[in-house]
């Protein structure tokens, strides 16, 4: 099973332009980043840029963030990237003659929505400056609130 790695490219691309303000910084360049290709990059830029996450203009590659990174939450760049697709999901191909097999999705379901909830107040509380001030502390740099990003 292939594993989707949309939302934390996006938070990469979102780190990327935070960390270099003003940079010209185009598809291809931030696709080396992510070891992805520029379509993909450009892709997720659309994205970002239709749910009011980053500011682009065609034909410009200086991209930039549309808000500060204490005020975009890690629930606002999975929405932006997943819509409302649900972080788990149920197996809806199971033997509809099967007791278990009907039922068990009916029980799971009550579970998963629970999860959800929960993975969402987290996601809501978690900002791209935590995770900026975290990948500074990862890569032993030192956290100045007096410098900008």
């Amino acid at each position: 099973m292939k594993y989707s790695t949309r939302l934390s490219d996006a938070v990469h691309v979102l780190a990327f332009l935070a960390l270099h303000p003003g940079v010209a910084l185009t598809s291809e360049r931030i696709a080396e980043s992510i070891r992805t290709n520029p379509a993909y990059v450009r892709q997720l830029m659309s994205a970002l840029r239709k749910a009011g996450l980053t500011d682009t203009v065609k034909g410009h590659p200086r991209p930039a963030l549309a808000r500060e990174p204490d005020d975009i939450s890690l629930l606002d760049v999975y929405r932006a990237i997943e819509g409302e697709k649900p972080i788990l999901h149920q197996d809806t191909h199971t033997n509809p003659d099967c007791g278990v097999g009907v039922n068990i999705q009916l029980a799971l379901r009550d579970f998963y929505d629970e999860v959800q909830q929960a993975a969402e107040e987290r996601m809501r509380a978690i900002t791209l400056q935590d995770i900026i001030d975290r990948y500074r502390l990862k890569a032993g740099l030192t956290i100045n609130p007096e410098e900008s990003i």
